[in-house]
């Protein structure tokens, strides 16, 4: 479009600059009084393919199991296979999923003995945050997760694996929780 010959050229550029802030204020007041998506998550699948492994979640069952002590502590449910963190206040600060190993601690109040910030699982993955707190038949108990973040490999049949693993975020922040001394109740 030519500038029109009474106009000096600064003017049009000026014209044009303040036509387009008011085209964008326009724009940016009717986005904004327009409906507004809610957002969502993905919820996983209750059923798992054939093959496939089960994928532990943050969300179920929030209520800590009863005879679980009281106090701050760290509730592992062997039958639901989950993680309480619970603070002094009887509080739920965190539950997740987690994945057993082979071996099991028996139902009973126990403590961290020790941490570890990295090493190899018996099971030969790179494993990260592991709080030892059990041992049942030569097997020490322990809390870890994949350093890759990845979910375990299936048990091999035979092997004795004392590994109760958990998704990356989770051990983060068991990992903080726990320190050497905190109580862990495993309950049925």
């Amino acid at each position: 479009m030519p500038v029109p010959a009474r106009l000096p050229s600064w003017a049009w550029v000026t014209g044009l600059t303040v036509g387009a802030i008011a085209a964008v204020t326009v724009l940016a007041v009717q986005a904004d009084q327009g409906s507004h998506p809610a957002a969502t998550s993905a919820k996983p699948s209750a059923s798992v393919s054939a093959g496939a492994q089960p994928t532990p979640t943050a969300s179920a069952p929030t209520r800590v199991p009863d005879g679980s002590g009281t106090g701050r502590r760290i509730v592992y449910s062997l039958g639901e296979k989950r993680v309480w963190l619970v603070d002094a206040s009887e509080a739920t600060r965190r539950t997740f999923a987690v994945w057993p190993g082979t071996v099991s601690p028996d139902p009973g109040t126990y403590t961290v003995s020790s941490r570890n910030e990295a090493t190899t699982g018996s099971d030969g993955v790179r494993i990260e945050h592991i709080m030892y707190f059990a041992a049942k038949s030569g097997v020490s108990v322990a809390f870890s997760n994949a350093v890759d973040g990845a979910s375990p490999p299936p048990a091999d049949s035979g092997a004795r694996t004392g590994g109760v693993r958990m998704r990356k975020a989770d051990g983060t922040a068991l990992w903080a929780f726990g320190t050497v001394g905190t109580t862990v109740t495993v309950v049925k």
